[in-house]
């Protein structure tokens, strides 16, 4: 069976450093985290600009707060349950492929998401 592995595996193993998918996942997450968040503050502060009185662009942050911890705490725990043999396997790299893909996804869309819903919403009700 063919494996295949990102640019950043192989880079990895030819410079010698020990494959763990686990703080590769970690990795991935607390830079996503980062996104997120300046991404949260950039379009909920654009929300807040423009909307005059309404305290749905304040409950917007609220939602995208509580709906980045759950989904962030799972990844770390799918990927901090390998032993540490399974975490330098390679045939891990497809399950990382898919997880690193859904969590980049929700860093990037969740903010312009739930915070498009909530502006939709503003000028529904006003």
């Amino acid at each position: 069976m063919a494996k295949a592995w990102d640019g950043a595996e192989k880079a990895s193993l030819s410079a010698g450093k020990p494959l763990d998918w686990r703080k590769r996942m970690s990795d991935h997450i607390a830079y996503a985290l980062l996104t997120y968040t300046a991404l949260q503050i950039f379009v909920t502060m654009s929300a807040l600009h423009t909307t005059s009185g309404s305290l749905l662009p304040y409950f917007a942050l609220v939602v995208l707060v509580v709906a980045i911890i759950p989904a962030c705490r799972r990844f770390e725990k799918r990927w901090n349950r390998l032993s540490d043999e399974q975490a330098a396997d390679p045939s891990f790299a497809s399950y990382y492929r898919h997880d690193r893909m859904w969590l980049w996804i929700m860093a990037i869309s969740l903010p312009l998401l739930v915070t498009g819903t909530f502006k939709l919403l503003a000028l529904a009700f006003s």
